[in-house]
């Protein structure tokens, strides 16, 4: 058997970041995951926004991960196939496996790394016990759950999961290359949907590398024949959808597969849970549309390396008072209520006809298009893609609440 204080299971974003803090803060710590190197998987593929950046500074080791992203200062803004903004910007744009992999290089050799699979956990008010795929035994202080979307550890351990909103969108990733030209004009793109008919929030454009990656999100059952076409006929498809899209795009091609994700909204509930901690998905899950995945992940890790994991180690017992804390933190709780209402109010502003959200989404395009027309003359007030609900920033009410507490910060997308 193994001794630890901390182990951690899974080794995603959340897992991996919380693996890098503890190891730089001396803290005994391993980290189980079954893959020695992350493998490719359709999830975050861009930071973005200052305070989602800043909130990934806060963990000390974003400015080593971030060395390895693709940098676009400039995001144009579009809708009705106008270019209504090219507004700075700050994104970081890299593949989920990538960003993970980045992260793990940051994890100090004092944390020991275990390629296997988390089959059983015990726990209890002072230890907790982990049996592994690889018939190892793992005896810990303290459990961190970062196992994302996974759910045989918390059925086995009675932890309640409550759907807030099943299949709430469905993310769509592809390569999209110029058509008879070796480049596109734009550093990067953010368009809105023309209808709300069309289930369409935005599609957004970025570069990683050489390549121009998309993101396309609709609020849309998995099983809807429009999703079949889609795959069937990506660009004919796309191109009814938002016809005026290639007045800013130009004309291009989607080469290889899309890939598909959709999304349940849900609450994992652990109250009454000794010795083990939810962070991330395992705790609960993001719209990726309104963009705040990332913030949720540097929260909880933030949060509960930098404050209630030296704070619990430093007493006896690992009980379930005692953890009630973290889940009790008005940072977390601020930063999980934002993206809550951020996901509800973002399908609503895009798919909504009642008249209210009707004038929302015009306020919105009209904002966006004043912005446009002061900002050559120097009198943009630069607001960010967060006004019109885009993934590309983090949230001045998250930031608000942020420095209205004592905490530090975080951010991102997943």
């Amino acid at each position: 058997m193994r001794y630890t204080d901390i182990a951690i299971i899974g080794g995603g974003l959340s897992g991996s970041i919380a693996a890098a803090m503890l190891g730089r803060a001396g803290i005994s710590t391993v980290l189980i995951d079954p893959h020695e190197s992350y493998p490719p998987d359709f999830r975050v593929e861009k930071l973005s926004g200052h305070v989602q950046v800043e909130r990934f500074l806060k963990t000390g080791i974003a400015e080593s991960v971030l060395r390895r992203a693709t940098f676009a200062g400039e995001n144009w803004i579009a809708r009705f196939g106008r270019l209504l903004d090219k507004a700075p910007s700050r994104q970081f744009n890299i593949l989920y496996d990538s960003l993970v992999n980045a992260v793990r290089d940051e994890i100090p050799v004092s944390v020991e790394r275990i390629c296997a699979k988390a089959l059983a956990v015990e726990t209890s008010p002072e230890r907790q016990k982990i049996t592994l795929s690889n018939d190892e035994t793992i005896s810990a202080r303290l459990v961190v759950l970062a196992n994302g979307l996974n759910v045989g550890l918390r059925h086995q351990l009675g932890i309640a999961r409550k759907v807030v909103s099943a299949c709430h969108s469905i993310s769509i990733g592809f390569d999209v290359v110029p058509a008879g030209r070796n480049s596109f004009d734009f550093p990067a793109l953010t368009y809105f949907s023309e209808r709300p008919s069309d289930c369409i929030p935005y599609i957004t454009l970025f570069p990683i590398g050489t390549r121009m990656r998309a993101n396309l999100f609709v609020y849309r059952g998995f099983d809807d024949p429009w999703l079949r076409e889609l795959r069937r006929a990506p660009a004919e498809t796309l191109d009814a959808a938002l016809p005026r899209l290639k007045r800013i795009t130009g004309a291009f091609d989607i080469p290889g597969e899309l890939k598909v994700r959709p999304v349940d909204l849900y609450v994992n509930d652990p109250r009454g849970q000794p010795g083990i901690v939810l962070v991330g998905d395992a705790f609960s899950t993001s719209c990726p549309v309104a963009g705040t995945g990332c913030d949720k992940v540097f929260t909880d890790v933030e949060r509960l390396c930098n404050v209630y994991i030296p704070q619990w180690l430093s007493s006896d017992g690992m009980n379930a008072a005692k953890i009630a804390g973290f889940y009790a933190d008005p940072v977390k709780q601020a930063c999980d209520a934002w993206a809550a209402a951020k996901a509800f109010d973002f399908r609503s502003v895009s798919t909504a006809t009642s008249p209210y959200w009707t004038a929302q989404r015009w306020a919105r395009f009209i904002a966006w298009w004043a912005q446009g027309l002061l900002r050559p003359l120097g009198g943009a007030f630069d607001l960010e893609p967060n006004v019109l609900g885009h993934s590309s920033s983090s949230s001045s009410s998250s930031s608000r609440s942020s420095s209205s507490s004592s905490s530090p910060s975080l951010s991102s997308s997943a």
